[in-house]
């Protein structure tokens, strides 16, 4: 019987290396592709497996070794030139909005003047400025 039972601890094992091994390769593609900084402790994290399982990989250490040189010295050119543009992008929205809120502002108070005076008229033609109420005034 226990020649049976380490049978199956063993195949479970491998079972658990293996899946360890491809949810790291996974993380390594989807860090690769995104453009994410690779660290032993990211792809660690992102995978579900300890560093000490990463650093006892030769391949997958090479790997991440590669990567992590990769993407610490120079970020690659397209994301950082998306995010230029991005950043352009948002600075033209954001003067637009601004731009936006002032004529919106200035077309908002011309129309409360213009309500003000039209309710003054309204309350003259009616007779209501002898009341003393107050409200007639114009400011």
């Amino acid at each position: 019987m226990p020649a049976e039972n380490s049978g199956h601890l063993a195949a479970t094992a491998r079972r658990r290396h293996e899946l360890a091994r491809s949810k790291t390769i996974r993380t390594l593609r989807e860090l690769d592709k995104s453009g994410a900084p690779v660290s032993f402790e990211a792809v660690a994290r992102h995978a579900g497996v300890s560093r000490a399982f990463l650093y006892t990989q030769p391949d997958l250490r090479a790997e991440i070794e590669r990567l992590r040189d990769a993407t610490g010295r120079a970020p690659a050119p397209a994301i950082p030139t998306r995010q230029r543009a991005s950043d352009a992008s948002l600075l033209a929205r954001l003067q637009a909005a601004n731009d936006r809120v002032r004529t919106l502002t200035e077309e908002n108070n011309k129309l409360r003047h213009r309500l003000a005076h039209a309710l003054g008229d309204q309350r003259a033609k009616q007779g209501g400025q002898g009341t003393g109420s107050g409200h007639g005034h114009h400011g």
